[in-house]
């Protein structure tokens, strides 16, 4: 039986290097700096036999009411209601602090099952901090190192407690499983500069308050991952971090959230380029549509805060031929208005991202690309170069996603970068492969009557 573990306590006590741990992967963002974690994340763990869901959270601090810090405790707090159990941190170099000793009580009033963890207990400098977490009235403290993995068993043990049923082994009925017939889900990133609504869209999608939103830009740091269903199709969406131009980044930390939305982008099957309605087509918005083209992702552009302008008579188809010029390279790329705050457009833009997808793993038979081939021969054939013809033998289609084509010619080297673009041209109108990456190969066929080199 699956169940999920929420991890809190107080900032900087190892939080995100346990979540890490347990998942198996440097999912969360880690650094010496307090604070670093804002967004719940949510990842799949393993400890021994024991397969479960852990929430990664930010520390609780005390804050005034509407502050930013006072936004991140309220979800820190809807973590702890959703959660089976509490992993309740504590750093046992420092001992249990007054601030353990205050949200201590926050977990027993949640009326959820709860373990004490002294984290940081490697060493003789810890062993007094793990006496003082008795303190807490949380139970017998479990002295682990979240960064050098000791103490996991003793971890399990206390998970097993904690939840006998959730825990217990499931017999093995030596059935073969089955499996399902469910849709896969459609990996979808969100990005764009900061402060551009991305955590307020990814909001809107799902309903609920999950992703801390502000007036403050660079609130999001991690790239989070949460699930979606629209229309019985399902995504997983990765809100990242605001990406500024690489000459203003200089904090460690921004430079950890920038490499994060980065992968995020590269694991995406589309991507959701928004843009700020008041000031688009900034030159960094043209710079994440250039890299998300360089990485072969499927591209949607939507223009966020529509709520906040007037728009006139043909201001999208305006957009939409701004972007063509502007964008050459995924020439006719989806382009829909919308608002994260109201939820204006938000069907438009998710069933651009689905005819994105479709068209990025389109495929087109041999014989219809051969066809293709003649006819661009037969109307615009390529350029002599040094008083030689370039003859186009052969074209194939290898692989999707995105679309990557090989063109078997005699002169792969000396065919111009002109005409390798109106190639591209002609097969992304031909084919009806909009706003997609196109990958054209040259390769040069082995000329039969050539001799073969003496050795």
């Amino acid at each position: 039986m699956s169940f999920t573990v929420a991890i809190v306590g107080r900032p900087n006590v190892g939080k995100s290097t346990l979540f890490n741990r347990l998942v198996g992967k440097r999912l969360a963002l880690v650094d010496d700096a307090p604070g670093v974690t804002r967004d719940r994340r949510e990842g799949r763990a393993q400890l021994g036999d024991l397969a479960f869901t852990a929430i990664d959270t930010a520390g609780l601090e005390e804050a005034a009411p509407e502050s930013l810090m006072s936004r991140m405790q309220e979800q820190t707090e809807a973590a702890i209601s959703a959660a089976d159990a509490v992993l309740f941190l504590i750093d046992a170099r420092a001992g249990a602090t007054p601030a353990d000793r205050a949200f201590a009580d926050l977990v027993r009033k949640s009326g959820k099952p709860s373990i004490l963890v002294a984290n940081k207990s490697e060493g003789s400098a810890g062993e007094a901090g793990v006496l003082e977490a008795y303190e807490l009235g949380l139970g017998e403290p479990i002295a682990i190192s979240a960064e050098h993995g000791e103490g996991l068993a003793d971890l399990y043990a206390g998970l097993r407690a904690a939840l006998p049923e959730a825990t217990e082994v499931e017999p093995r009925d030596g059935g073969v499983e089955q499996k399902g017939a469910e849709r896969k889900p459609i990996r979808l990133a969100v990005v764009g500069r900061p402060n551009c609504g991305k955590s307020t869209l990814v909001n809107r999608l799902l309903g609920e308050e999950r992703l801390l939103t502000g007036p403050e830009a660079g609130i999001t740091r991690d790239a989070i991952a949460v699930d979606l269903i629209w229309h019985d199709q399902p995504f997983r969406v990765h809100d990242t971090a605001g990406l500024r131009r690489r000459a203003r980044i200089e904090e460690k930390l921004e430079k950890l959230s920038v490499a994060d939305a980065l992968n995020a982008v590269r694991f995406a099957e589309v991507v959701v380029l928004l843009m700020d309605a008041q000031a688009p087509f900034e030159e960094q918005d043209l710079r994440i549509a250039d890299l998300i083209e360089r990485e072969g992702r499927a591209l949607v552009i939507g223009v966020n805060k529509w709520d906040r302008i007037e728009p006139r008579p043909g201001t999208i188809k305006k957009l939409r031929e701004e972007t063509d010029h502007r964008l050459p390279q995924v020439k006719g790329v989806p382009v829909v208005a919308v608002s994260g705050l109201t939820g204006a457009g938000l069907d438009r833009l998710m069933q651009a991202v689905v005819d994105a997808h479709a068209v990025w793993n389109r495929r087109v038979g041999t014989s219809a690309l051969n066809r293709w081939v003649a006819e661009v021969i037969a109307s615009h054939p390529p350029p002599a170069v040094s008083g030689r013809r370039i003859r186009l033998d052969y074209i194939t289609q290898p692989k999707s996603r995105p679309p990557s084509f090989v063109l078997f010619t005699s002169r792969a080297d000396a065919l111009p970068d002109a005409y390798r673009r109106y190639l591209v041209n002609s097969l992304r109108e031909t084919f009806d492969l909009p706003g997609t990456p196109i990958r054209l190969a040259l390769r040069e066929k082995k000329n039969p009557y050539a001799r073969r080199a003496k050795r």
